[in-house]
């Protein structure tokens, strides 16, 4: 995952923040906290979760379908176009 290194701490950064809301969740439960609270938390950890592998795909494929492709190569227009599909998908 070389393409990674280079975004490794925005990365850990959010895989902080996704163990802190699995914490939170984790705290609801014990609380007995009301469900709507908990499935609420549950719901941001997962686009938490989306948001995390959303960007480890944007980085795979800059790495591994653009980045040798020129500006005018058809390939760097597909990858920018799955790039936004993925956004779309995840987000």
């Amino acid at each position: 995952m070389s393409h990674v290194a280079r975004e490794k701490q925005k990365l850990l950064n959010r895989l902080k923040r996704l163990r802190g809301q699995l914490e939170a969740i984790e705290r609801a439960v014990e609380a007995d906290a009301e469900c709507a609270r908990v499935l609420q938390q549950a719901t941001a950890c997962r686009g938490a979760l989306d948001g995390f592998i959303g960007e480890v795909i944007e980085d795979h494929i800059r790495e591994h379908m653009m980045d040798a492709a020129s500006p005018d190569d058809p390939r760097t227009q597909a990858g920018e176009e799955l790039v936004a599909i993925v956004h779309a998908y995840l987000t």
